[in-house]
């Protein structure tokens, strides 16, 4: 599978608020009220695995081990809040989203890879398509769309119904991706 270090970029980016608040809550206890609401709403969206390591960060635990076991996006996230507690400017802005231009390329590659055979990328398309299901609306209908990308079905009008029109953007970009993965 490829490297895809905007993918990493792109979780640091969305999660960047939920990275800030974890360690400003560890500077700063009295930040935890804050940050508690946020804490139940991604265990009760089922980021159970991830809240348990933010609370174990958050009462002194800093070693590796805290990513053992992790998905690719909680341990993205789990290790920004440890490079963020050392370094400040590790940190990523707050001020920038998520870039919907770099999930195109990056989705497509991994279906790309998982057609080939890399079963590394099938994993990782399974927890990619699981995430988005917990995310509901757009994002679970893209979610659902993997696994046939993943099998080589193409039809964007099939694969699209439903979406709107940003989500529909986005599949039609990872089409066209695909297209250019394609052996000519």
């Amino acid at each position: 599978m490829p490297n895809l270090p905007e993918r990493r970029e792109q979780i640091r980016r969305a999660h960047a608020r939920l990275i800030h608040m974890v360690v400003a809550a560890c500077q700063n206890p009295a930040e935890r009220k804050t940050l508690e609401p946020h804490l139940q709403t991604a265990a009760s969206n089922g980021w159970n695995e991830l809240v348990q390591v933010l609370r174990r960060i958050l009462s002194g635990q800093r070693d590796v081990a805290l990513l053992e076991g992790l998905d690719e996006e909680d341990r993205v996230i789990t290790e920004s809040v440890l490079s963020g507690l050392q370094d400040a400017h590790s940190l990523p802005p707050l001020d920038q989203g998520a870039d919907p231009s770099l999930a195109a390329p990056g989705i497509a590659s991994v279906i790309h890879a998982a057609r080939q055979g890399d079963t590394q990328a099938l994993v990782w398309l399974g927890q990619m398509a699981s995430q988005m299901e917990r995310a509901g609306g757009d994002m679970a209908r893209i979610g659902a769309a993997l696994g046939p990308l993943s099998r080589g079905q193409e039809d964007f009008t099939r694969l699209a119904r439903g979406m709107s029109t940003s989500a529909r953007q986005l599949l039609q970009g990872i089409l066209d991706e695909l297209s250019k993965l394609r052996p000519q």
